[in-house]
């Protein structure tokens, strides 16, 4: 238990707030031209501001010294891709020795209560979890009610409260999950979880000034933080980018002064 806190430690800060960089989207989705010198950009990163990454087996492989050592959470499922037909859910493919042995503070893997492949994927969650904790491992889980399925009930605050509390119950140390929309429900959402929970960016493109609000209420709302990848690494100027948002979660910035310093820089 005392190794599994220290790994914890790694990826929050004294604040017990974590700024996290996903990058891990390269095994599964296409993240050139923006990802094309990876390195480079995970160094300008760490530097920049983030706590921890989000990563892939190969990242951490090959761009070690790159990360300066920072928190390093480790994506352990894989086998499919955004070119197949999505009959098949994603499989865990990277154990807890491995995690270790790349130097991983924490492994991710889905949670996606109501998807169709929910039986496997929920199972594989638990599985992991144990396996995890015998070496003292965290594990995060990516909570999203149906996964990337849809349906009009998909991303209701109910139902993303519930896909987290559900993770906690199966033994995650970290949540990771979407917004409620609002600070009263997503309050609800973190009163409800006894576990840290971190915001997660999506795929859609968000304007600075929203993106940075939804930072600040999420946090002001019991939020620990983000796990966020292609708003920031997508967009033209990361590195300054990173850096309004690590002042937004651990400077008690507000969303004007960040726009502000983030505007008077370019």
């Amino acid at each position: 238990m005392v190794g599994r806190k220290n790994r914890m430690n790694h990826i929050f800060k004294r604040d017990n707030k974590t700024f996290i960089l996903a990058m891990d989207h390269g095994a599964n989705f296409n993240v050139l031209p923006q990802l094309k010198k990876q390195g480079k950009m995970i160094r300008e990163l760490a530097k920049a501001g983030a706590d921890a990454f989000l990563a892939t087996p190969g990242m951490v492989d090959k761009f070690g010294d790159d990360f300066l050592g920072k928190g390093i959470i480790l994506r352990v499922e894989g086998g499919v891709s955004f070119l197949g037909d999505r009959s098949k859910p994603m499989q865990i493919v990277v154990n807890a020795e491995d995690a270790l042995r790349l130097g991983a503070d924490s492994i991710i893997t889905m949670s996606f209560p109501g998807s169709k492949f929910e039986n496997e994927i929920l199972s594989q969650l638990s599985r992991t979890i144990m396996k995890a904790h015998k070496w003292n491992l965290p594990v995060t889980a990516e909570a999203l009610p149906r996964g990337f399925e849809g349906g009009s009930d998909a991303r209701t605050p109910e139902n993303i409260t519930f896909a987290c509390r559900q993770s906690v119950e199966l033994g995650a140390d970290i949540v990771k999950t979407i917004y409620t929309g609002d600070k009263e429900s997503f309050k609800e959402l973190t009163d409800s979880v006894y576990a840290p929970v971190v915001i997660l960016g999506g795929s859609k493109k968000v304007a600075e000034r929203q993106l940075l609000q939804e930072i600040k209420d999420a946090i002001n709302s019991g939020g620990k933080g983000v796990a966020m990848g292609r708003n920031i690494w997508g967009h033209e100027k990361p590195v300054k980018y990173a850096s309004s948002i690590s002042r937004i979660i651990h400077e008690d910035c507000s969303v004007e002064a960040a726009l502000k310093e983030f505007n008077t820089l370019y």
